[in-house]
């Protein structure tokens, strides 16, 4: 699957950084025919929230400079990659970059043979198959790239190091393996069978292909430097056998090569010239280049660049980790809207653009830093402030009597849909004698400066009437049960009063129109910001991360759209949950209007 920067109209932003610096300089010097990245994630997890930096940043740069970007799975280890990571990771690609990209992403036509070619005579070469979609259809007839559909070439490449006397077969175990390997303040040892002609290394590696020997009992390696001081050209493995099925290839290989090996040779099969990868990848880089150099391929090769990757404060992005917390049940499932994964952020109800606002525009850099999650969480609100519907809703709900309004009398008032966009215009609300309002808007001994709901005291109710409280009714265990108000008649707008000053606006919803609907108030995971740094991430956990109430809402979110965002006035940001059933709405907290992890920082 690949985006082609020929079908994108709309003006993209340039940020600055060393990645784009060179790329410019690439694009001057006309370096090459066309700039070509990729976003090569392995299919053994589900993406989240620090694959989106990269994804924007891969994604981005082909938008910018007229380029293409390919998604393609890094399937390598059969033993952890599974359909449902490649499915998440394709319908995650397409929602962060499906909008951005004027809704079309290329695809490979779904089933198509990779084309060949000869190269200076020694053999085919395999590229991708055309890169738009094919009549217009997208992901139900289309699919990504695989790094596994090369694996037939990439086979042809150990066997051409091989001939050159550049890897070979070794019957090393494991152990052995990373004994003989050395450590970061000592050289390694050559193996035994290093010095295997070429051949008895391409019989045994025939053999090993053949499926005559079972796991772990021989590997290939590069011959390379076992005296190297980076441990990564100590003769790494190229090859390893597993008789293990594979998600997309099925039973056709027993052996696979390393991500080190499939990787770069990936890159090269499908021409792209930029490889970015996240700083981890840096020390591989001398091995990226062997490979490469040591393989009679035609030029441009293409070259590595890395940056620091993503790490957001208050968040564990480790997928061991995460599939962990999924495992033990700890949340309920890798969308879980409490989960930084990419599926779980957006059920929680964040849109592409503010994820794409903040990994697009972060920053990148290479210095590893703690990025605080509160600029994330601004992103959000900015994002939601400007599209998200008002909506009145009550968490907590107090009954009001409003008891010189008429018993049988209901008005329906105008409300604001949108006060940033005059075009999302005005819907009617139901007002009526009873009414709820927020518990937390009233206090029988308030603070100084508590400007809400107390006992004879005055409140504008939101596009309504100011009402003064005038009697508290208590149930038999001493909790309040309801306010007893009287309604300033001639306050509401337009009337003789309208413009009488309180100090405080509350909202509320009809109590006979309003509609039940089971609202998720989600709040971060972890409380604390680097989780892990003790080693010791889920003692950590967030115990209030999830609560769960019945919310009273006006009635207009009966028929709530799961594509809209809505604000609960004076309360938090909310989207239609995927658990909704007709007639039973089910609301995640998106996130909360302010931020008040800052307030309790200050307090600590």
């Amino acid at each position: 699957m690949s985006i082609d920067s020929k079908t994108i109209s709309e003006p993209a932003p340039t940020p600055s950084d060393f990645i784009r610096d060179i790329v410019i300089a690439h694009v001057a010097e006309k370096k090459y025919p066309q700039i070509h990245t990729r976003f090569p994630p392995e299919p053994n997890g589900y993406l989240h929230i620090g694959h989106a930096k990269s994804i924007c940043l891969n994604f981005g740069i082909a938008r910018e400079f007229g380029g293409v970007c390919n998604l393609r799975m890094d399937d390598t280890n059969p033993a952890k990659e599974e359909v449902e990571y490649v499915d998440s990771i394709i319908e995650d690609v397409n929602w962060l970059v499906g909008g951005w990209a004027n809704d079309r992403l290329g695809f490979k036509p779904k089933g198509a043979v990779p084309a060949t070619k000869a190269i200076n005579g020694k053999g085919d070469f395999y590229l991708p198959a055309e890169l738009p979609a094919v009549n217009g259809e997208r992901s139900t007839t289309c699919e990504p790239f695989y790094a596994s559909d090369y694996f037939d070439q990439i086979y042809e490449y150990a066997v051409a190091l091989i001939k050159k006397g550049a890897a070979y077969v070794c019957d090393l175990s494991p152990a052995d393996t990373d004994a003989y390997r050395g450590a970061p303040d000592r050289p390694g040892r050559d193996s035994p069978f290093r010095t295997r002609s070429v051949e008895e290394n391409l019989d045994l590696f025939a053999r090993m292909k053949a499926g005559e020997f079972p796991d772990g009992a021989r590997t290939v390696k590069a011959k390379i430097d076992m005296a190297s001081p980076n441990i990564w050209l100590r003769d790494p493995v190229l090859y390893r056998i597993r008789h293990t099925e594979h998600h997309h290839t099925g039973n056709k290989w027993c052996i696979y090569p390393m991500y080190d090996f499939a990787h770069c040779l990936s890159d090269y099969v499908e021409g792209i010239t930029h490889s970015i990868c996240t700083l981890e990848f840096e020390v591989h880089r001398p091995l990226y280049d062997w490979i490469l150099e040591n393989l009679d391929l035609p030029r441009p090769l293409p070259h590595q660049y890395e940056f620091a990757k993503l790490i957001p404060s208050y968040t564990i992005v480790s997928k061991r980790k995460l599939i962990e917390l999924v495992n033990q049940k700890v949340v309920c499932g890798w969308d879980d809207p409490r989960m930084p994964t990419i599926s779980g952020i957006r059920r929680r109800g964040v849109t592409a653009e503010a994820v794409r606002s903040f990994a697009y525009n972060i920053g990148v850099t290479k210095y590893i830093s703690l990025t605080d999650t509160a600029v994330f969480e601004h992103a959000i609100r900015e994002d939601l402030n400007k599209r998200a519907l008002r909506r009145l809703a009550v968490l907590r709900p107090i009954k009001v009597v409003l008891t010189n309004y008429l018993a049988d009398k209901v008005e329906h008032l105008d409300a604001v849909n949108n006060p940033e966009n005059p075009n999302a215009g005005t819907r009617k609300i139901p007002f009526s004698r009873e009414l709820y309002i927020e518990r937390e808007d009233f206090m029988e001994n308030p603070p100084p400066k508590y400007f809400r709901l107390r006992p004879g005291g005055e409140v504008r109710l939101k596009y309504a009437y100011i009402i003064k409280c005038d009697e508290v009714i208590k149930d038999a265990g001493g909790q309040i049960a309801e306010l007893r108000c009287t309604a300033d008649l001639d306050s509401k707008a337009g009337g003789p009063t309208a413009n009488r000053k309180v100090k405080g606006t509350i909202h509320w919803v009809s109590a006979a129109h309003a509609i039940d609907a089971e609202s998720r108030l989600y709040d971060r995971l972890f409380t604390v910001p680097e989780p892990d740094a003790d080693g010791d991430f889920k003692k950590h956990l967030n115990p209030n991360s999830l609560e769960v109430v019945t919310a009273k809402c006006e009635p207009s979110l009966k028929d709530a759209d799961p594509q809209e965002r809505y604000q609960f006035e004076r309360l938090a940001y909310f989207a239609l949950d995927k658990d909704s059933q007709p007639g039973k709405p089910v609301f995640n907290r998106t996130i909360t209007l302010k931020d008040t992890w800052a307030k309790e920082a200050k307090k600590g």
